[in-house]
């Protein structure tokens, strides 16, 4: 007995796996000739009787269960039938001996082989007119307690599943969530069976009401219980039975009462069925209408397998409904373990715990990712760093080598300006000890002084720019003809001393280029050293070294420079480059690795060729720093 709700049912576990049982049993019986209740040549026929009209959801979704759970296990291979008798409405003798009748003719050619009767009354009504309407089949009742199955004097071969209502489960539910409740509300309709839950309340609360200032609302219109609902104190339980009529004489759908009612109470309402659910109710102690259905389905799979039954109870379990929890304020964590929460609203872990999951490993993912780049950045630029300063140090030794090479042609360079100034200054020593010294000659000879002087002074300060160390890379910007023209200064010794005659071919404009100009000048001077070694075993007139400047298409710098000494073999000229790698007897083979490595630095790239004429020529490409 119960009334609908919109409720999300769960099997029972068990019961699933009874239900597997009984479907492999069925499948068994069914291949056999003929079963234990002689049916043959036909499929088993079961009716199903419901109490009242279709309205009342608590016998309807019973029903309903009990329906789906023979079709599923007989693979639908089971005639079913319903039947609602109305009683609440007709409950007149007149009324049930017309429906016996009607019923017993409907009948006449399909006798059923189980009746399943949902309700005291449908149990009472099969049992009264078993004769005429269905004298061989097997009875199962539900929806009922274990003393109402006695009070009616049912048959000892009428087996059931035994629905307890136990309203002090409820009751103690209830004290749990209002803990501080000093008053105790129970209601009830009019009707015989609202008057037998009346009564039942009474006995099983006997000693629970004893700590609450206890009214029972009875005999009331439904006006009369919205109007004293809406006066309830607030630290008041209001248990709700059941209202199938009011002392006005009208008829109402239990559940539909109940929400009429708790739409204007001021306190907590619970209730002891599930389809009080969604009509007001906080919750209660209930057996829900699926797991009577598929009790009673699983004993009917049993009765028309052959087998012995006897009579079950159904599991009552707790639920609550979660939005009326939060409208009065109850906590959740005070509702008894186990509880069903409907209507929950999924906290944000629940409902999107997935996507956090799977961002949460995205991000870490992410951050892991990041990390080892930041870890290897700081690996490479530290690397880097290493290396910029090993390159320092080399280029600071090849600078080193360079001056030393270059030292008796510096010398033999420097002592021109400083022999000039010496004759100059005994020259005008001369003319001062004179009577009538000349002084415009004076002036001049002072001027060539100072020139001198200043071309000394120019020769010390590359050599100086030469051989100075540095701590890190002096980046600037600089025009390549002004350093390819410096270069060419300070090999003017070393090429006369060699008998080499340099020349260059600049570009008409400047070509600008972001780098360190004491590097990309050691670049021109470790090339052009090696093509003026190239060429000693040339004739003296035909010892020439050109240095030309360029603009490519591609907005690139490039700078050449070419010899007319013998050339490089083809099968060497991707070697040249490579540390160690010297075609002179007393050469380290690290001038050109030196400066390939200085070039690529910068950006830009090296690599060396044969002239068509005769000789080699080197090529260096750098990056133009600005266009135009």
């Amino acid at each position: 007995m119960g009334l609908g709700c919109k409720w999300a049912f769960r099997s029972n576990p068990l019961c699933a796996c009874a239900a597997a049982f009984y479907y492999f049993f069925l499948v068994m019986v069914a291949s056999t000739p003929s079963m234990s209740m002689e049916i043959v040549d036909r499929v088993p026929r079961v009716l199903i009787l419901y109490p009242y009209d279709e309205r009342i959801a608590a016998t309807t979704a019973a029903g309903e269960a009990v329906r789906k759970r023979l079709l599923d296990a007989t693979q639908g291979k089971i005639d079913l039938f319903s039947e609602f008798l109305d009683l609440s409405r007709f409950p007149e003798s007149a009324h049930v001996d017309r429906m016996a009748r009607y019923l017993s003719a409907k009948y006449a050619d399909r006798r059923p082989d189980v009746v399943v009767a949902l309700g005291e009354q449908s149990a009472s009504f099969i049992v009264a007119n078993r004769k005429q309407l269905a004298e061989n089949a097997k009875i199962i009742h539900a929806g009922f307690s274990s003393s109402t199955a006695e009070k009616i004097d049912l048959p000892s071969d009428v087996i059931g599943a035994f629905t307890e209502f136990d309203i002090l489960k409820t009751a103690e539910m209830a004290r749990a969530l209002q803990p501080e409740a000093r008053y105790l509300f129970i209601i009830g309709g009019s009707s015989e069976f609202d008057r037998w839950w009346l009564a039942t309340a009474r006995a099983d609360l006997a000693a629970f009401s004893k700590d609450y200032e206890t009214t029972y609302l009875e005999d009331l219109t439904i006006d009369e219980f919205t109007k004293r609902a809406a006066e309830f104190p607030r630290d008041s339980i209001v248990l709700a039975l059941t209202i199938f009529k009011d002392s006005a004489g009208r008829n109402f759908i239990p559940r539909e009462a109940i929400r009429q009612i708790s739409r204007t109470a001021s306190a907590p309402i619970y209730g002891p069925y599930p389809t009080y659910i969604d009509y007001g109710v906080v919750g209660g102690n209930v057996v829900t209408f699926e797991s009577l259905g598929m009790t009673v389905a699983d004993l009917a799979l049993d009765a028309l397998a052959g087998k012995p039954i006897s009579n079950l109870e159904s599991p009552q379990t707790y639920i609550a409904d979660a939005r009326q929890l939060l409208r009065w304020g109850l906590p959740e964590k005070n509702l008894p373990p186990g509880t069903v929460q409907m209507f929950r609203e999924p906290t944000f872990w629940e409902q999107y715990w997935f996507a956090v999951v799977a961002a949460l490993a995205v991000i870490t993912t992410q951050g892991i990712v990041i990390t080892g780049l930041l870890i290897e950045r700081r690996r490479r630029r530290k690397a880097e760093i290493e290396s910029r300063r090993r390159l320092l140090e080399v280029v600071h030794l090849n600078q080193s080598a360079t001056a030393g090479a270059l030292s008796a042609s510096i010398a033999h360079e420097l002592n021109q300006p400083l022999g000039a100034i010496r004759s100059n200054a005994e020259a005008a020593a001369i003319i001062l000890r004179s009577e009538r010294p000349d002084l415009k000659l004076i002036e001049q000879i002072l001027i060539d002084i100072q020139d001198d002087d200043q071309r000394a002074g120019d020769i010390i300060s590359r050599i100086r720019g030469l051989l100075k160390k540095r701590s890190e890379i002096d980046w600037q910007e600089f025009d390549l003809n002004e350093v390819a023209t410096s270069a060419i200064l300070i090999l003017h010794g070393e090429a006369e001393r060699k008998g080499v005659v340099v020349s260059s071919n600049r570009a008409a404009r400047e070509l600008p280029v972001r780098a360190d100009k004491i590097h990309v000048q050691q670049v021109i001077l470790n090339l052009a050293t090696n093509a003026m070694d190239a060429m000693l075993e040339m004739v003296a007139t035909e010892r020439r070294l050109v240095l030309e400047t360029t603009l490519t298409k591609e907005s690139e710098v490039e700078l050449s420079i070419s010899d007319t000494g013998r050339g490089i073999p083809v099968e060497q000229l991707a070697s040249v480059f490579e540390p160690f790698y010297t075609t002179k007897p007393t050469g380290t083979g690290l001038g050109l690795s030196i400066a390939r490595a200085i070039v690529e630095t910068y950006g830009g790239k090296i690599w060396a060729d044969n002239r068509p004429e005769g000789g080699a020529v080197f090529r260096v490409v750098l990056p133009l720093a600005q266009s135009g």
